[in-house]
């Protein structure tokens, strides 16, 4: 077995960036003078009080947050979100409007629709399989919340701009995308995001609400299925995923400190996003899968002339120290997941390799 590190294109769980699993690697056995790893840790501990404290502070500079927000950390991922937020926010009555963009909108989608909740579809990209977002999309006036996906995953698409709901609440799912770029979070009632492709290890789920939507929501729940209890818990109600949420914290000191802030973020994979897609485009070989103004800039999904020359590509990148680039399995493919800890070097390297590996081929 070989020491050395791959190029990591994978979609989740994903890279995290080296400097932090540097620092997790220097101080696991002894986290700040402990004597003990953050692995074994109390979470009642002011050790932990202060790396939790430290990773929602961290949160709401990036994000410019005021008070009316509430920085949350759960479990369960985002699949669990996709229950609860119909759960807390559909009351008798109520109805929410989705819009459909892949495979994780339909999950949502259908989670409010296993507790009979009433919701509208008012825009799906289903007819061109979800190649595209939708624009012009007609919000209801009554809406409770538009439910949206930032990023999509396996189909390479991305929301560049939210549209305007008239007033009414985005709850999104950003797991994909969360901290690649400002946000105004005027715009949003609550985001969530698995940590697992863009903040850090899988099993920890980051949630922000803002006070007037947890004021709307449903409290004749069981406690762990209602955010008040994490929000009057600062996430502690239970026992929180210690070592998910200090990696997070580390992941965020980095974006601060090393990378600059989220302008200077949001430039950087703007940039590595660019050089990727011009080589494709530029190419008679490879072909993208999503349409120009909808591309990803954390997920490129493209295609070769022939499945046989996939999966040869994949096994070459593989042999070449390039991981994670095979497609998700429900529409086969190649994608590269870019994510804020893709570096440039990665991202140069692969263009290197998709050339000579056209050369080749072709």
């Amino acid at each position: 077995m070989t020491d050395q590190r791959i190029y990591n294109f994978n979609a989740g769980p994903a890279a995290i960036p080296l400097q932090v699993l540097k620092e997790i690697q220097g101080s696991f056995l002894n986290f700040n003078g402990s004597g003990m790893s953050i692995t074994e840790i109390s979470h009642r501990s002011s050790y932990f009080d202060d790396v939790i404290n430290d990773a929602v502070t961290r949160v709401k500079r990036l994000l410019k947050l005021d008070d009316r927000f509430h920085v949350l950390f759960l479990q369960g991922g985002a699949s669990l979100q996709f229950a609860m937020i119909p759960m807390n926010f559909l009351l008798e009555g109520d109805t929410a409007d989705y819009v459909n963009t892949g495979t994780w909108s339909t999950k949502a989608i259908k989670e409010a629709q296993i507790q009979k909740k009433n919701y509208q579809v008012v825009a799906s990209s289903e007819d061109k399989d979800f190649s595209y977002i939708p624009k012009d999309i007609k919000f209801s006036k009554n809406a409770g919340y538009v439910h949206l996906t930032s990023n999509n995953t396996i189909k390479g698409t991305q929301f560049h701009e939210f549209p305007d709901t008239k007033g009414v609440p985005i709850v999104c799912d950003m797991s994909s995308d969360i901290f690649s770029r400002p946000l105004d979070m005027e715009k949003f009632g609550l985001i969530y995001a698995g940590a697992q492709k863009n903040l850090g290890p899988s099993g920890t789920c980051m949630v922000i609400i803002r006070q007037d939507m947890l004021d709307m929501a449903n409290e004749n729940l069981p406690s762990m299925l209602k955010y008040s209890t994490y929000v009057s818990k600062n996430s502690m109600y239970n026992t929180p995923p210690c070592f998910g949420v200090y990696t997070i914290d580390l992941v965020l000191k980095w974006i601060e400190e090393e990378m600059g802030g989220l302008e200077k973020l949001e430039e950087y994979n703007i940039e590595k996003a660019g050089l990727l897609y011009d080589f494709i485009e530029a190419s008679e070989f490879y072909s993208t899968t999503a349409e120009k103004f909808s591309k990803s800039l954390m997920n490129v999904t493209f295609r070769l002339p022939d499945v046989d020359l996939e999966k040869k590509f994949i096994v070459q990148a593989t042999e070449k120290g390039f991981g994670g680039l095979k497609g998700h399995r429900s529409v086969g493919g190649c994608r590269a997941s870019i994510y804020n800890a893709a570096t440039m070097e990665s991202i140069k390297a692969l263009i290197q390799f998709m050339a000579s590996f056209e050369k080749e081929n072709k």
